[in-house]
Protein backbone atom coordinates (compact mmCIF):
# COMPACT_ATOMS: atom_id res chain seq x y z
CA UNK A 1 0.00 0.00 0.00
CA UNK A 2 1.40 3.78 -0.51
CA UNK A 3 2.89 5.50 2.34
CA UNK A 4 1.70 9.22 2.43
CA UNK A 5 3.80 11.92 4.75
CA UNK A 6 4.13 11.12 8.34
CA UNK A 7 3.01 14.62 9.26
CA UNK A 8 0.41 13.48 11.25
CA UNK A 9 1.58 11.12 14.24
CA UNK A 10 0.05 8.15 15.45
CA UNK A 11 -1.09 10.30 19.19
CA UNK A 12 -3.48 12.23 16.11
CA UNK A 13 -4.38 9.77 14.98
CA UNK A 14 -5.74 7.79 18.53
CA UNK A 15 -7.10 11.64 19.05
CA UNK A 16 -9.15 10.83 15.71
CA UNK A 17 -9.95 7.45 16.11
CA UNK A 18 -10.84 5.67 19.59
CA UNK A 19 -12.80 2.61 19.85
CA UNK A 20 -16.48 3.56 20.12
CA UNK A 21 -15.57 6.74 19.55
CA UNK A 22 -18.66 7.63 17.39
CA UNK A 23 -21.94 9.69 18.54
CA UNK A 24 -24.00 7.06 16.36
CA UNK A 25 -23.25 4.24 14.29
CA UNK A 26 -21.44 4.92 10.60
CA UNK A 27 -22.86 2.99 7.75
CA UNK A 28 -20.29 0.62 6.21
CA UNK A 29 -20.91 -1.21 2.99
CA UNK A 30 -19.43 -4.70 2.60
CA UNK A 31 -18.26 -6.22 -0.61
CA UNK A 32 -16.42 -9.47 -1.71
CA UNK A 33 -14.21 -9.85 -4.39
CA UNK A 34 -13.80 -12.74 -6.20
CA UNK A 35 -16.64 -14.73 -6.61
CA UNK A 36 -17.55 -17.56 -6.57
CA UNK A 37 -14.36 -17.92 -4.08
CA UNK A 38 -11.07 -17.07 -3.56
CA UNK A 39 -9.39 -20.38 -2.47
CA UNK A 40 -5.67 -22.08 -2.85
CA UNK A 41 -7.90 -24.98 -2.19
CA UNK A 42 -9.28 -26.62 -5.26
CA UNK A 43 -11.72 -28.97 -3.66
CA UNK A 44 -14.97 -28.04 -5.02
CA UNK A 45 -17.24 -29.18 -2.01
CA UNK A 46 -14.51 -26.69 0.12
CA UNK A 47 -15.82 -23.70 -1.95
CA UNK A 48 -19.20 -24.75 -1.89
CA UNK A 49 -18.72 -25.17 1.81
CA UNK A 50 -17.09 -21.86 2.31
CA UNK A 51 -19.96 -20.17 -0.16
CA UNK A 52 -22.28 -21.42 2.92
CA UNK A 53 -21.04 -20.40 5.84
CA UNK A 54 -19.91 -17.31 4.80
CA UNK A 55 -24.01 -16.53 3.25
CA UNK A 56 -25.55 -18.20 6.57
CA UNK A 57 -22.99 -15.72 8.56
CA UNK A 58 -24.28 -12.45 6.85
CA UNK A 59 -28.60 -13.61 6.92
CA UNK A 60 -27.87 -14.49 10.42
CA UNK A 61 -26.54 -11.19 11.20
CA UNK A 62 -28.55 -9.32 8.87
CA UNK A 63 -25.48 -8.09 6.85
CA UNK A 64 -26.33 -6.32 3.80
CA UNK A 65 -23.60 -7.53 0.86
CA UNK A 66 -22.38 -7.43 -2.70
CA UNK A 67 -20.20 -10.05 -4.61
CA UNK A 68 -17.93 -9.26 -7.36
CA UNK A 69 -17.66 -12.20 -9.85
CA UNK A 70 -14.80 -13.01 -12.20
CA UNK A 71 -16.49 -15.50 -14.37
CA UNK A 72 -13.27 -16.98 -15.28
CA UNK A 73 -13.38 -18.92 -12.06
CA UNK A 74 -16.21 -20.76 -13.33
CA UNK A 75 -14.08 -23.35 -15.02
CA UNK A 76 -11.64 -23.68 -12.31
CA UNK A 77 -14.09 -25.96 -10.66
CA UNK A 78 -17.15 -27.59 -11.44
CA UNK A 79 -19.20 -25.05 -13.70
CA UNK A 80 -22.63 -25.82 -12.75
CA UNK A 81 -21.77 -26.02 -8.63
CA UNK A 82 -19.73 -22.90 -9.41
CA UNK A 83 -22.70 -21.91 -11.08
CA UNK A 84 -25.08 -22.62 -8.23
CA UNK A 85 -22.64 -20.69 -6.07
CA UNK A 86 -23.43 -17.49 -7.57
CA UNK A 87 -27.32 -18.37 -7.27
CA UNK A 88 -26.77 -19.20 -3.70
CA UNK A 89 -25.65 -15.26 -3.21
CA UNK A 90 -28.69 -14.24 -5.02
CA UNK A 91 -31.38 -16.60 -3.19
CA UNK A 92 -30.24 -15.40 -0.01
CA UNK A 93 -31.29 -11.20 -1.24
CA UNK A 94 -27.60 -10.51 -1.52
CA UNK A 95 -26.31 -8.87 -4.82
CA UNK A 96 -23.78 -9.80 -8.02
CA UNK A 97 -21.52 -7.24 -9.74
CA UNK A 98 -18.77 -7.59 -12.01
CA UNK A 99 -14.85 -8.02 -11.36
CA UNK A 100 -14.15 -8.48 -14.87
CA UNK A 101 -13.98 -11.91 -16.49
CA UNK A 102 -9.73 -12.92 -15.49
CA UNK A 103 -9.47 -10.20 -12.79
CA UNK A 104 -6.53 -9.19 -14.91
CA UNK A 105 -5.12 -5.50 -14.51
CA UNK A 106 -6.12 -2.76 -17.08
CA UNK A 107 -2.02 -1.89 -17.19
CA UNK A 108 -1.79 -5.45 -18.63
CA UNK A 109 -4.42 -5.42 -20.79
CA UNK A 110 -5.00 -1.87 -22.42
CA UNK A 111 -8.12 -0.11 -22.45
CA UNK A 112 -10.03 -2.05 -25.18
CA UNK A 113 -8.68 -5.84 -23.87
CA UNK A 114 -9.88 -4.84 -20.53
CA UNK A 115 -13.54 -3.41 -21.29
CA UNK A 116 -13.50 -6.86 -23.59
CA UNK A 117 -13.10 -8.99 -20.53
CA UNK A 118 -15.36 -6.88 -18.50
CA UNK A 119 -17.98 -7.90 -21.00
CA UNK A 120 -16.63 -11.22 -20.87
CA UNK A 121 -17.36 -11.33 -17.52
CA UNK A 122 -21.28 -10.50 -18.08
CA UNK A 123 -23.12 -13.38 -19.42
CA UNK A 124 -23.53 -15.71 -16.68
CA UNK A 125 -24.03 -13.10 -13.95
CA UNK A 126 -26.58 -11.03 -16.27
CA UNK A 127 -28.45 -14.21 -16.43
CA UNK A 128 -28.41 -14.95 -13.32
CA UNK A 129 -29.70 -11.32 -11.94
CA UNK A 130 -32.12 -11.12 -14.71
CA UNK A 131 -33.59 -14.20 -13.78
CA UNK A 132 -34.05 -12.44 -9.96
CA UNK A 133 -35.36 -9.24 -11.27
CA UNK A 134 -31.71 -7.85 -10.59
CA UNK A 135 -30.04 -5.33 -13.04
CA UNK A 136 -26.60 -5.50 -13.11
CA UNK A 137 -25.20 -2.03 -12.26
CA UNK A 138 -22.10 -2.45 -10.16
CA UNK A 139 -18.19 -2.81 -11.10
CA UNK A 140 -15.07 -3.56 -9.18
CA UNK A 141 -11.65 -2.83 -10.42
CA UNK A 142 -9.16 -6.08 -10.41
CA UNK A 143 -6.05 -4.62 -7.87
CA UNK A 144 -8.21 -0.73 -7.18
CA UNK A 145 -6.17 -0.46 -10.63
CA UNK A 146 -8.31 2.00 -12.68
CA UNK A 147 -6.54 3.53 -15.51
CA UNK A 148 -2.85 4.99 -16.21
CA UNK A 149 -2.39 7.47 -17.97
CA UNK A 150 -5.54 9.82 -17.77
CA UNK A 151 -6.71 9.00 -21.09
CA UNK A 152 -7.23 5.46 -20.25
CA UNK A 153 -8.83 5.80 -17.09
CA UNK A 154 -11.11 8.66 -18.49
CA UNK A 155 -11.78 6.37 -21.69
CA UNK A 156 -12.66 3.55 -19.18
CA UNK A 157 -14.88 5.36 -17.01
CA UNK A 158 -16.96 6.77 -20.11
CA UNK A 159 -17.34 2.95 -21.39
CA UNK A 160 -18.84 1.86 -17.41
CA UNK A 161 -21.18 4.51 -17.37
CA UNK A 162 -21.90 4.64 -20.99
CA UNK A 163 -23.23 0.66 -20.13
CA UNK A 164 -24.72 1.50 -17.03
CA UNK A 165 -21.96 0.61 -14.71
CA UNK A 166 -21.20 2.03 -11.45
CA UNK A 167 -17.92 1.84 -10.03
CA UNK A 168 -17.30 0.47 -6.61
CA UNK A 169 -14.91 2.32 -4.42
CA UNK A 170 -13.23 0.88 -1.56
CA UNK A 171 -12.62 3.03 1.54
CA UNK A 172 -11.81 0.06 4.21
CA UNK A 173 -8.90 -2.20 2.95
CA UNK A 174 -7.44 -4.99 5.63
CA UNK A 175 -5.81 -6.90 2.82
CA UNK A 176 -8.01 -10.17 3.60
CA UNK A 177 -6.47 -11.87 0.56
CA UNK A 178 -2.85 -11.97 2.02
CA UNK A 179 -4.34 -14.06 5.36
CA UNK A 180 -6.92 -15.98 3.31
CA UNK A 181 -4.41 -18.36 1.70
CA UNK A 182 -2.70 -19.21 4.76
CA UNK A 183 -5.49 -19.89 5.90
CA UNK A 184 -6.74 -22.22 3.59
CA UNK A 185 -3.48 -23.95 3.78
CA UNK A 186 -4.07 -24.46 7.38
CA UNK A 187 -7.52 -25.76 6.93
CA UNK A 188 -6.37 -28.12 4.39
CA UNK A 189 -3.09 -28.95 6.48
CA UNK A 190 -6.00 -29.52 9.48
CA UNK A 191 -3.83 -27.13 11.43
CA UNK A 192 -6.23 -25.89 14.34
CA UNK A 193 -3.47 -24.16 15.86
CA UNK A 194 -2.08 -22.25 12.62
CA UNK A 195 -5.84 -21.48 12.13
CA UNK A 196 -6.72 -19.39 15.03
CA UNK A 197 -3.26 -17.69 15.15
CA UNK A 198 -3.94 -16.35 11.33
CA UNK A 199 -7.35 -15.60 12.34
CA UNK A 200 -6.45 -13.54 15.12
CA UNK A 201 -4.32 -11.88 13.33
CA UNK A 202 -6.61 -11.37 10.53
CA UNK A 203 -9.08 -9.55 13.08
CA UNK A 204 -6.41 -7.36 14.75
CA UNK A 205 -4.94 -5.84 11.22
CA UNK A 206 -8.84 -5.34 10.46
CA UNK A 207 -9.58 -3.52 13.90
CA UNK A 208 -6.12 -1.86 13.39
CA UNK A 209 -7.20 -1.19 9.28
CA UNK A 210 -11.13 0.25 10.02
CA UNK A 211 -9.48 2.50 12.84
CA UNK A 212 -7.35 4.00 10.44
CA UNK A 213 -10.21 4.52 7.74
CA UNK A 214 -12.36 6.35 10.28
CA UNK A 215 -9.18 8.67 11.47
CA UNK A 216 -8.72 9.46 7.67
CA UNK A 217 -12.36 10.11 7.05
CA UNK A 218 -12.50 12.53 9.57
CA UNK A 219 -9.11 14.44 8.60
CA UNK A 220 -10.77 14.50 4.78
CA UNK A 221 -14.42 15.90 5.43
CA UNK A 222 -14.39 16.88 8.87
CA UNK A 223 -17.01 13.79 9.87
CA UNK A 224 -17.95 10.13 9.87
CA UNK A 225 -18.64 8.84 6.32
CA UNK A 226 -20.28 5.53 5.10
CA UNK A 227 -17.79 3.28 3.77
CA UNK A 228 -17.22 0.30 1.86
CA UNK A 229 -15.26 -2.12 3.17
CA UNK A 230 -13.31 -4.33 0.56
CA UNK A 231 -13.33 -8.31 1.47
CA UNK A 232 -13.53 -11.32 -0.70
CA UNK A 233 -14.99 -14.71 -0.79
CA UNK A 234 -13.06 -16.55 1.27
CA UNK A 235 -13.13 -19.33 4.15
CA UNK A 236 -11.38 -17.35 6.69
CA UNK A 237 -14.29 -14.85 6.42
CA UNK A 238 -16.99 -17.51 6.40
CA UNK A 239 -15.13 -18.75 9.75
CA UNK A 240 -14.57 -15.01 10.64
CA UNK A 241 -18.05 -13.65 9.87
CA UNK A 242 -19.35 -13.82 13.69
CA UNK A 243 -15.75 -12.45 15.26
CA UNK A 244 -16.59 -9.26 12.12
CA UNK A 245 -19.90 -8.81 13.61
CA UNK A 246 -18.79 -8.32 16.97
CA UNK A 247 -16.31 -5.66 16.08
CA UNK A 248 -18.51 -3.92 13.65
CA UNK A 249 -20.41 -3.33 16.84
CA UNK A 250 -17.76 -2.82 19.29
CA UNK A 251 -16.47 0.01 16.68
CA UNK A 252 -20.50 1.29 15.99
CA UNK A 253 -20.78 0.51 12.02
CA UNK A 254 -23.68 -0.50 10.59
CA UNK A 255 -24.03 -2.90 7.66
CA UNK A 256 -25.92 -1.13 5.20
CA UNK A 257 -26.74 -1.65 0.92
CA UNK A 258 -23.42 -0.67 -1.27
CA UNK A 259 -26.27 2.06 -3.08
CA UNK A 260 -27.20 3.54 0.56
CA UNK A 261 -23.11 3.71 1.25
CA UNK A 262 -22.90 5.34 -1.90
CA UNK A 263 -25.52 8.08 -1.42
CA UNK A 264 -22.70 9.72 1.16
CA UNK A 265 -22.18 12.99 -0.54
CA UNK A 266 -18.02 11.92 0.10
CA UNK A 267 -18.08 9.73 -2.85
CA UNK A 268 -18.90 13.16 -5.40
CA UNK A 269 -15.08 14.03 -4.18
CA UNK A 270 -12.93 14.42 -7.25
CA UNK A 271 -10.69 11.06 -8.14
CA UNK A 272 -7.98 13.11 -9.63
CA UNK A 273 -5.69 9.92 -9.20
CA UNK A 274 -4.23 8.66 -12.83
CA UNK A 275 -1.61 6.11 -11.77
CA UNK A 276 -0.54 2.60 -11.90
CA UNK A 277 -0.71 1.42 -8.50
CA UNK A 278 -3.94 0.59 -7.17
CA UNK A 279 -5.01 2.45 -4.24
CA UNK A 280 -7.90 3.12 -2.32
CA UNK A 281 -10.21 5.89 -2.39
CA UNK A 282 -9.21 7.74 0.64
CA UNK A 283 -5.95 8.18 -0.79
CA UNK A 284 -6.96 9.35 -4.04
CA UNK A 285 -9.24 11.97 -1.79
CA UNK A 286 -6.68 13.12 -0.09
CA UNK A 287 -4.53 13.70 -3.19
CA UNK A 288 -7.34 15.50 -4.97
CA UNK A 289 -7.85 17.39 -1.48
CA UNK A 290 -4.52 18.40 -0.95
CA UNK A 291 -4.46 16.62 2.95
CA UNK A 292 -2.28 13.81 4.40
CA UNK A 293 -3.46 10.78 5.69
CA UNK A 294 -1.96 9.03 9.45
CA UNK A 295 0.65 6.73 9.14
CA UNK A 296 -0.75 4.95 12.39
CA UNK A 297 -2.86 2.01 11.29
CA UNK A 298 -1.60 2.66 7.93
CA UNK A 299 0.99 -0.22 8.09
CA UNK A 300 1.15 -3.67 5.98
CA UNK A 301 0.05 -6.92 7.25
CA UNK A 302 2.36 -8.29 9.78
CA UNK A 303 5.53 -10.22 8.37
CA UNK A 304 4.69 -13.68 9.66
CA UNK A 305 1.61 -13.25 7.38
CA UNK A 306 3.68 -11.89 4.46
CA UNK A 307 6.19 -14.74 4.94
CA UNK A 308 3.12 -17.51 5.24
CA UNK A 309 1.37 -16.08 1.74
CA UNK A 310 4.69 -16.34 0.14
CA UNK A 311 5.09 -19.95 0.34
CA UNK A 312 1.64 -20.82 -0.28
CA UNK A 313 1.37 -18.76 -3.19
CA UNK A 314 3.56 -15.64 -3.80
CA UNK A 315 1.95 -14.15 -6.42
CA UNK A 316 1.48 -11.06 -4.27
CA UNK A 317 -1.79 -10.66 -4.82
CA UNK A 318 -1.50 -11.48 -9.09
Amino acid sequence: MLHFRPILLAACFLSLWTPGAQARDTKVALTFDDLPALSIVSDQSYIDTSNIRLLEGLKRHHFPATGFVNEGKLDEGERAAQIANLKRWLDAGFELGNHTFSHESINTLGAADYIADIVHGEPVTRALMDRHHRRLRWFRHPYLETGYPAAVKASLNAWLSGHGYRIAPVTIDAEDWEFAEPYDDAVARTDSAAQRKIKSAYLAYTEKRIGWSLASARILFGRDMAHVMLLHGTRLNADSIDDLAAMFKRLHLHPVHLASAMRDRAYRTPDAYDGKDGIGWLERWSLSLGKDLPDAGNEDPPADIQAAYNRVDGDRGR
